[in-house]
């Protein structure tokens, strides 16, 4: 499962967690992915021309980019609007969201009201035309004060690790554009600071964050990882304690990764992401899901990312029994007790 043992995971996209080297051959579907990503890079130079003049407006070009592309990739029958708030069960209601992608039976007269009933969000979204650390720092907070103020989910590990309402943040280009700086770990660091200050349990942290020319991080996270399993290996202990823990990692996949392919592009990572996080519910994107992650489709390409371990009382009493013996299926696609997801 794992490449290294220093914290760091290296993943492939098809079922399993591991980096593959296959033929590849140029596929159609990375044209149509490149020409998506060079229309977001278009529009961000075209926007930059006046957002100094009225920031605003800018901020609104910016989201209409990223609402247009969901329109055009995700099935038709999801409704997407803009700047409206998430409101729970309880009463809480979300600061204002760029983007929201509301289920197909969500009622036509509610569409423009702007506060926008929880149980009918599929997938929420801030965005912004040139990413800085603050955004990364607010996005992950309202991501985890959203989450909880939903209601629990029980039962298996799947419900108890994935919130209802898929949460990012995405963005055209980024503020680190000094020959000198590096963007990656500015991102990065942000990123782990926000999910430790703010994140409790590893349903509550972002699901995905999309910088078009740079790079997309994703939310993975594995069930649990039981140090007696493997005869308490040492390895082991010293990374998930002598009882073990549960494990999220931000994958970060970005274009100038050592043998990234030339395909490559954030926005496949997003895509593919999104159809593979909403398939759970829409059963019917399963089978472009399975497309996307295929090894020999190649959208995601090659990632890494940096760990955080979780102990079993992130699970309710009712499973944790059975977590903790391991008694999960191995790598398997849209089973709730998967060992990753």
């Amino acid at each position: 499962m794992f490449r290294r043992t220093d914290f760091y995971l290296r993943f492939s996209y098809f079922l399993a967690f591991s980096v593959k080297t296959v033929n590849m051959i140029e596929h159609d579907l990375h044209d149509f992915i490149k020409s998506a990503q060079k229309d977001l890079e278009d529009e961000y130079k075209r926007i930059l021309k006046r957002a100094k003049e009225d920031p605003g407006t800018a901020g609104d070009q910016g989201e209409e980019n990223w609402a247009c592309l969901l329109r055009n990739w995700l099935p038709s029958y999801f409704h997407i609007v803009t700047k409206g708030r998430i409101l729970t069960e309880t009463g809480y209601a979300s600061p204002q969201i760029d983007i929201l992608v509301l289920h197909p039976s969500y009622p036509q007269f509610l569409l423009s009201k702007k506060i926008y009933l929880a149980g009918g969000v599929a997938a929420a979204f801030e965005c912004k035309t040139t990413l800085k650390s603050s955004h990364v720092k607010q996005a992950v907070r309202t991501s985890s004060e959203i989450r909880k103020n939903l209601p629990e989910q029980l039962g298996s590990p799947y419900k108890e690790l994935n919130s209802s309402i898929t949460y990012g943040l995405l963005s055209h280009s980024h503020s680190w554009k000094d020959h000198n700086s590096k963007p990656l770990n500015n991102i990065e660091k942000a990123l782990w600071e926000a999910d430790r200050t703010n994140v409790t349990h590893p349903i509550q942290s972002l699901d995905i964050i999309a910088v078009s020319d740079l790079a997309t991080w994703e939310l993975r996270k594995i069930t649990f990882i039981n140090a007696s399993q493997y005869s308490y290996n040492e390895e082991i202990i010293k990374h998930y304690g002598k009882y073990g823990s549960g494990v999220s990692a931000y994958v970060c996949s970005a274009i100038n990764f050592e043998n990234q392919r030339n395909h490559f592009s954030p926005i496949g990572v997003l895509l593919a992401n999104l159809y593979l996080k909403l398939s759970w519910t829409f059963q019917d994107m399963r089978g472009l899901a399975t497309y996307f992650l295929h090894e020999e489709v190649d959208i995601m390409g090659s990632g890494s990312g940096k760990t955080r371990s979780w102990p079993i009382s992130i699970y309710s009493e009712k499973i944790r029994n059975r977590i903790f013996n391991e008694q999960l299926s191995t790598d398997v696609l849209y089973d709730e007790w998967s060992s990753i997801f």
